[in-house]
């Protein structure tokens, strides 16, 4: 599988862009997002990719950043959601956006992306809300309007909170609740044991 590219800029269109790599021409298909970040033609770049195979289409996706292409692969397990779909909600929104829209349910969000009704939005939320925290993307807002600091012990505390068994959400609001009674500066240790308080209670 083709996982990643790296070559120089060849051409560029609405939603595609061709990248040289060794005298070959790739096509990928990609959000505006990723087609903006790419530069100029003519210019050196590197792109991460997924191959989807299908009966009768073989598609390169690319992503200036592999966030995004574990968001669009999130994305495409929603029924519903193909791949020009997910294209269209990551030519929309940011990853940390898609991320803070599914945690929180807001599906009013996630439906600005073309093609994206309000029906189709509410089961992309409400099938990735619980998902939404285990992937990159920005801070997500908690219950006080915090979003989780970035920083090796906030992140740590995350991750040990959902080891036992809450949710990512759930963890990543009561980490950042806890950050922002003790401070920028708090220990891990610390972290845990007052986000433990506010993900039980």
């Amino acid at each position: 599988m083709i996982a990643k590219l790296s070559g120089r800029l060849d051409e560029t269109g609405e939603d595609w862009a061709i990248v040289d790599v060794q005298g070959v021409g790739y096509l990928v298909h990609c959000s505006t997002k990723t087609l903006a970040a790419l530069g100029e033609v003519g210019e050196g770049c590197t792109i991460h990719t997924d191959l989807q195979v299908s009966e009768n289409d073989m598609r390169l996706l690319g992503f200036a950043e592999s966030a995004e292409r574990d968001w669009f692969r999130l994305l495409t397990t929603v029924q519903g959601v193909g791949s020009k779909v997910a294209l269209a909600i990551l030519s929309a929104l940011s990853t940390g956006e898609v991320r803070d829209a599914c945690a929180g349910g807001d599906a009013a969000t996630v439906a600005r992306a073309n093609g994206v009704g309000p029906k189709l939005a509410s089961r992309i939320v409400n099938e990735l809300k619980d998902k939404a925290g285990a992937l990159p993307g920005g801070g997500i807002a908690g219950a006080a309007g915090v979003a989780v600091p970035k920083g090796a012990a906030s992140a740590d505390a995350v991750s040990a909170l959902e080891n036992l068994g809450f949710k990512p959400a759930v963890a990543a609001q009561a980490v950042a609740r806890a950050q922002a009674e003790l401070g920028e500066d708090a220990k891990e240790g610390d972290l845990i044991r007052f986000a433990l308080k506010k993900a039980a209670g």
